[in-house]
């Protein structure tokens, strides 16, 4: 018999998949509606030389993936065929340990990788740490009921950034077999790459599990958390969600100042 604390779970889950459907279904509505705007303004072109109408694809993506609903763990993020820019050349080395420092408002974060599990997320947040690119960032999502997570690394702070390529999904059998309903749990303390719910969209958000958390087995998981980095997000979690819903931004807004990557 499913207990009612299970059940609960369940409907969580099931709610983070349709959303991240919608997500989906609204991204393939932007490039379709891009492609019939670039073919109008093709013909706009030939009949009227020297008016032109311009929209830029990126904001109409954004704004597309904006209105749709959002999972904590399921953010906007190019696809293959959408990427603009190459992954970054592997520079790391696969056989090394290594560690990831956030300097956050809300105290400092230490995140321990194994290059060998997962070579392509540590090789890109080692790459986007060296540019400075989640340098004065927020995490911008927290979710209290169904999963327990705090998400980070969109610079954009509203869920919709990420670095314009993507990387392939990493270790998802870590976590063992999935259970009868289809999940696995992320302990606590352990980090996660996020993704649009589909296959190797993996961009530069992320998620820190405070608290044990049972999602689908399709999210990298490529660190955990040291003691005082868990303890740091807890107390943010135990804050709770900006008006009083379980998932949005945190009350105790988290502002990641610097991040580095080296080895450990």
């Amino acid at each position: 018999m499913v207990s009612s604390d299970q059940r609960r779970r369940q409907l969580a889950r099931e709610k983070f998949e349709r959303q991240q459907q919608r997500r989906e279904e609204a991204r393939r509505r932007t490039r379709r509606l891009t492609a019939i705007i670039g073919s109008s303004v093709a013909v706009v072109a030939v009949v009227a030389a020297g008016s032109y109408l311009f929209l830029d694809g990126d904001d109409a993506k954004d704004s597309a993936d904006a209105a749709a609903s959002a999972s904590p763990s399921a953010p906007p993020s190019p696809s293959a065929s959408e990427s603009k820019t190459p992954e970054p050349a592997m520079a790391i080395d696969k056989k090394a340990a290594y560690a990831m420092s956030l300097k956050t408002s809300q105290g400092d974060i230490r995140i321990t990788m194994e290059a060998a599990k997962t070579p392509h997320t540590v090789n890109s947040f080692k790459a986007l740490a060296d540019k400075g690119y989640f340098d004065d960032t927020k995490c911008h999502r927290l979710t209290t009921q169904g999963i327990f997570v705090l998400q980070c690394g969109d610079p954009k702070g509203d869920g919709t950034g990420g670095p314009g390529y993507t990387i392939p999904d990493e270790n998802l059998t870590a976590l063992g077999k999935p259970g009868d309903t289809g999940s696995v749990t992320y302990p606590a303390g352990s980090v996660a790459m996020a993704n649009t719910g589909q296959p190797g969209t993996g961009g530069s958000q992320f998620f820190l599990v405070y608290k044990d958390t049972e999602l689908p087995p399709t999210y990298t998981p490529f660190g955990t958390m040291d003691d005082a980095g868990l303890k740091a997000v807890k107390k943010v979690a135990e804050a709770g969600v900006t008006g009083g819903a379980g998932d949005g931004a945190p009350k105790k807004a988290v502002t990641v100042e610097k991040v580095t990557v080296g080895k450990d």
